[in-house]
C-alpha cells in the first residue's frame, strides 16, 4: 500500500495573502499534487503528493513552479509520510529562519529611518503653510514654483529609494499578471509621483506672478486629510503623498515583522529542551561526550544531576527525580529508578542516572512533539478558505475599482488632481495582508501556546473543530480512572487495628500475582507496613488464597478471597463446629456489606482469620482526582458528557455517578466503540472522543475530534487529532478553552480585516463625498493600511497569555 508523501518548502518573497493564494492555486493545479497548504505567517508550503508519485521529480517541479511565479523555494523535509527531522536539525532550521527574520527586520529598519527622515521634512514643506509655518522665500511656491517643486522632488526621490522594494517586487509581480500588495503600493505611489513630476516640468514654465496668481488660500489640517482638493501651491504636487505613504507602509511592515518574531517562542522553548551533547559510557567504563546527533539506539548514557535527558530510553542504574513539566505539563518531579522510562528533554534533578537509549533522532517523543507543532503552525483552519478565495481575486479587483473611481470622478467634472487623489487612496488603502494573516497568525500563536500547556493540535482543522464540539465521549479505564487497581476501602469486622488487618491481608497476597493482590500489597507498602511470614500458602485460582501467618511467635490461620471463597470457608468452619463462624446474623451483615460495595462498582474481598470474617477490603480502579471537576467544567461549557466502557453496567454507573456523568454506555467492546460514536454523530452531535490511543484508536479516528492521552502517543499520532500530554484528563478543558479562544480571535481578525476594506475602499473611492462627506487623503489611507496588519498580528499575540481553561 502506497503511503502519501509530504514535501515541505520554505517560501521567500511572499508579502500578502495574494502571494500565498496564487502559489497554492498554481501548485494545486499540478496533476501529481493531492493537496497544498501555503502559510503566509510561517512562510512555508506543505505539498501532499498523490500515491505513486516520484518525490524527487515532484520536488523539482514544485520548486520550478514557485520560482516561475517570482518567489524562491527551499526544500526543507519530506519524501515520506512518517518522516521528520532530528532535533539538532530542527533547531538549526529554526535558528536559520529566525536569523533570516532578524535580518529582514534589520533591513526594514535601515529603510524605515531614511524614509521618515526625508518624508517628514517633505510633509512640512508641502503642508507647512496650512499650519501657519513660514516657507523660506528662496523656495516659496508663489515666488519660485520650480525651485519649490525641485526640493520636493529631491526629498521624494530619497524616500522612494528607501522604499524601492515595493517597486522591485510589486511591478514584476504585476508584469507576471500576479499582482500583490506591493503592486498596489507601487502603482499608487508611482502614479502620484509621475503626476507630480509632470507638473514639476510644467512649473519650469511658470513665472512668479503666474504662480502667485494661481496660489490658493491655505487649507486647514482637516482639508489636507479629508478635503476634496489639494494644497494648491502654484503647481499641483503629490510628492508628499507618495513619500508619506511609502514611509507609513514601511512602518507597518516593520511593526508586523517585529511582532511575527514572537510567534515562534513556544517552538523555541521546545527546541531548547534538547541538550547539545550526551555522555556515552564506553565498554571500559569511561565516558565520552558526543553530539546529540551521534547517539545511537542501545547506547549506554550517563546523566549528571541538573542535566537534561538526551534521548528516550529506560533507567539502567541509579535513582533520581526528573522534572517533566516542560514536556508533559506535570508540575511535580517524577521519581525514576531502574526500569522506568525516560523522555528526552526532561531535566534530571538530584541523583545521577545511567540509561539505555531506545529512541533517538526523529523518533524521540520531543522530536515528534516539535514536528506536530510545526505542522500545526503551518496548517490552515477551514475558516481560512473564505479569506483565501477573496485574497486571490482581491488585488485585481482593487486595481479595477481604483481605476474606475478615478475615471468616474474625472468624467463627472472634477480635476485630474482630484481623480488621481482618489486613485492613489484606493490603491493604497486596500491591503490584503490583514485577511491573509487573520487565520495563520492566530493558529501559530494558539498551537504554540497549546504546546506550552500540554495540548498538541495536529492541524488547524482539529483546532477549529474542537471549538464546535457538543458531546464529549470518555473511555473509562485509564482516562476517567487511573487505570491501575488500588485499595479503596477497608471495613474492619473484628476488634483489631486497621493497619494490622492490612498487614495480614498483604502478607497473604504477597505471593499472589493477581491484580487485586498487587493493589493490596501496594497499599501496605505505601504505609510502610512490615509483612509477616506466611507458611503453607495455597491459592485457589479465581477465588482466593490461604495460609498460616507467623506473627509474634504465634500461628494464625488466614484466608482472603471473593464472596464465594469466603462462604466456602465459613461453611467449612461450621462443619467443624466453630459456632462463631456460623452466626447467621453476622453472615447476613457480611452479605449486605458485599452487596453495598458491589453497587458502588468496587470489587470486595473478605479477610478471614481462624475462620472468622475479620475485614472487607475493596479494590477498584479509582477516579482520577481531577475527573469530577473536569466533568463539571465541561458541563459549564455546554458539553454533553458520555462515558463509553466495556465494563459491566453496575460498575460503569457507579463510576459515572462519582464523576458526574449522566449518560453511560456500558458493555461495549473496543470494536463497538466506533459504532457508538457514529450513532452519536447521526443524532446531530459534534463528537469529541477521549481515549488512551491504543484500544480506542478506531473511535478516536471516527470522532469529529479525537483526543489521545499521553499514554497512547504512538497510536495517537496516527489516529488522534489532539494529543494531551498531561497525565490527567483536565487538559481536555484546556484544549477546548484554547480552541474557542483561537476561533474567537480568528473571527475578530477576519471581521476587522473585511470591515476595514468594506468601509475603507468606498471611503477612499469618494463614495461619501457624493453626499457631501469627506474624502480620504492618500496619507491617511497609507496609515490605515499599515495599522490593519499590525492590529491583526497584535490581536493574535494576545493568545500567548491564554491561561488554561
Amino acid at each position: 500500500m502506497n503511503q502519501q508523501q509530504v514535501l515541505e518548502f520554505a517560501i521567500r518573497g511572499m508579502h500578502c495573502a495574494a502571494c500565498s493564494a496564487r502559489i497554492e492555486r498554481v501548485l494545486g493545479m499540478r496533476s501529481e499534487i493531492a493537496s497544498v497548504t501555503v502559510s503566509l505567517a510561517s512562510n512555508t508550503a506543505r505539498v501532499a503528493l498523490k500515491p505513486g508519485t516520484d518525490a524527487t521529480a515532484a520536488r523539482r517541479d514544485a520548486m520550478d513552479a514557485v520560482t516561475g511565479l517570482g518567489f524562491s523555494a527551499e526544500f526543507l523535509a519530506g519524501g515520506g509520510s512518517g518522516g521528520g527531522m532530528a532535533l539538532p536539525e530542527a533547531a538549526r532550521r529554526w535558528e536559520k529562519r529566525q536569523a533570516e527574520q532578524v535580518e529582514e527586520l534589520a533591513e526594514r529598519k535601515r529603510d524605515l529611518l531614511p524614509a521618515f527622515a526625508f518624508a517628514l521634512p517633505l510633509l512640512v514643506l508641502s503642508m507647512g503653510e496650512m499650519a501657519g509655518m513660514p516657507v523660506p522665500d528662496a523656495i516659496a511656491p508663489h515666488l519660485h514654483p520650480f525651485r519649490f517643486a525641485l526640493v520636493q522632488l529631491a526629498l521624494c526621490l530619497l524616500v522612494l529609494w528607501s522604499g524601492r522594494r515595493f517597486f522591485l517586487q510589486g511591478l514584476p509581480a504585476l508584469a507576471r499578471r500576479a499582482p500583490n500588495m506591493d503592486s498596489l503600493v507601487a502603482l499608487g505611489t508611482g502614479a502620484a509621483f509621475l503626476f507630480s513630476l509632470w507638473n514639476t516640468l510644467l512649473a519650469a514654465t511658470l513665472t512668479a506672478p503666474e504662480a502667485s496668481h494661481a496660489r490658493a488660500a491655505p487649507q486647514g489640517l482637516w482639508d489636507m486629510l479629508f478635503g476634496a482638493g489639494h494644497a494648491a501651491s502654484g503647481v499641483d504636487l503629490y510628492y508628499e503623498s507618495a513619500a508619506v505613504v511609502i514611509a507609513l507602509v514601511s512602518l507597518g511592515k516593520y511593526l508586523e515583522s517585529r511582532s511575527r518574531l514572537n510567534t515562534s517562542e513556544a517552538l523555541k522553548g521546545l527546541l531548547d529542551l534538547a541538550p547539545e551533547s550526551a555522555l556515552r559510557i564506553l565498554a571500559d567504563g569511561n565516558r565520552e561526550e558526543i553530539p546529540l546527533a551521534e547517539v545511537r539506539v542501545g547506547d549506554s548514557l550517563f546523566i549528571r544531576p541538573g542535566a537534561r535527558v538526551p534521548v528516550d530510553g529506560t533507567v539502567t542504574g541509579g535513582s533520581s527525580f526528573v522534572d517533566e513539566s516542560m514536556l508533559t505539563g506535570e508540575s511535580m518531579p517524577v521519581e525514576k529508578k531502574a526500569g522506568d522510562a525516560l523522555a528526552g528533554g526532561t531535566m534530571n534533578q538530584q541523583g545521577a542516572l545511567t540509561m539505555k537509549a531506545l529512541r533517538v533522532g526523529a523518533d524521540t517523543m520531543l522530536a515528534r512533539i516539535v514536528r506536530l507543532v510545526q505542522e500545526a503552525q503551518g496548517s490552515k483552519a477551514p475558516i481560512a478558505g473564505l479569506a483565501d478565495r477573496v485574497s486571490y481575486y482581491f488585488v485585481p479587483v482593487v486595481m479595477a475599482i481604483a481605476l474606475l473611481s478615478g475615471l468616474l470622478w474625472w468624467l463627472l467634472g472634477d480635476s485630474a488632481s482630484f481623480a488621481l487623489r482618489i486613485f492613489v487612496s484606493v490603491m493604497v488603502i486596500a491591503c490584503p495582508c490583514a485577511m491573509g494573516l487573520a487565520t495563520p497568525m492566530a493558529i501559530m500563536v494558539g498551537t504554540g501556546r497549546g504546546a506550552q500547556l500540554g495540548v498538541l493540535f495536529k492541524n488547524g482543522q482539529a483546532l477549529e473543530q474542537s471549538s464546535r464540539i457538543t458531546s464529549m465521549v470518555f473511555d473509562k479505564t485509564g482516562t476517567l480512572t487511573s487505570g491501575k487497581p488500588a485499595l479503596t476501602d477497608m471495613l474492619p469486622l473484628v476488634e483489631r487495628p486497621p493497619d494490622e488487618l492490612l498487614r495480614l491481608a498483604a502478607a497473604l497476597e504477597h505471593s499472589s500475582e493477581h491484580p487485586l493482590a498487587t493493589a493490596i500489597v501496594g497499599a501496605a507498602e505505601a504505609r510502610g507496613l512490615v509483612l509477616p511470614a506466611v507458611e503453607q500458602f495455597r491459592a485457589t485460582p479465581g477465588k482466593g488464597v490461604e495460609g498460616r501467618i507467623i506473627m509474634e511467635g504465634a500461628a494464625l490461620r488466614a484466608a482472603i478471597g471473593n464472596a464465594a471463597f469466603a462462604k466456602e470457608h465459613l461453611a467449612r468452619s461450621c462443619s467443624d463446629d466453630e459456632a462463631a463462624a456460623c452466626d447467621l446474623q453476622e453472615t447476613a451483615a457480611l452479605d449486605a456489606h458485599l452487596e453495598t460495595f458491589a453497587r458502588q462498582g468496587k470489587t470486595p474481598v473478605v479477610l478471614l482469620l481462624d475462620g472468622v470474617p475479620a475485614a472487607v477490603l475493596t479494590v477498584a480502579d479509582p477516579l482520577r482526582p481531577e475527573t469530577p471537576a473536569t466533568i463539571a467544567a465541561l458541563k459549564a461549557m455546554g458539553m454533553e458528557c458520555v462515558m463509553l466502557t466495556g465494563d459491566n453496567a453496575i460498575t460503569a454507573k457507579a463510576v459515572a455517578e462519582a464523576a458526574g456523568i449522566d449518560e453511560v454506555i456500558a458493555g461495549v467492546l473496543p470494536d463497538g466503540k466506533e459504532r457508538v460514536v457514529t450513532s452519536l454523530q447521526e443524532r446531530g452531535r459534534v463528537v469529541g472522543m477521549v481515549g488512551d490511543g491504543v484500544n480506542d484508536a478506531p473511535a478516536l479516528a471516527r470522532a469529529d475530534v479525537g483526543f489521545a492521552m499521553k499514554s497512547g502517543i504512538d497510536v495517537a499520532v496516527e489516529t488522534g487529532d489532539v494529543v494531551l500530554m498531561h497525565g490527567g484528563v483536565e487538559t481536555v478543558t484546556t484544549a477546548l478553552g484554547l480552541s474557542r479562544a483561537v476561533m474567537r480571535n480568528i473571527r475578530e481578525n477576519l471581521f476587522w480585516a473585511f470591515a476595514y476594506n468594506i468601509v475603507g475602499i468606498p471611503f477612499a473611492a469618494g463614495l461619501f463625498h457624493l453626499f457631501g462627506g469627506p474624502v480620504l487623503s492618500p496619507m491617511l489611507a497609507g496609515a490605515a493600511m499599515a495599522l490593519s496588519s499590525v492590529s491583526v498580528v497584535g490581536n493574535s499575540l494576545r493568545l500567548r497569555f491564554f491561561g488554561g481553561k
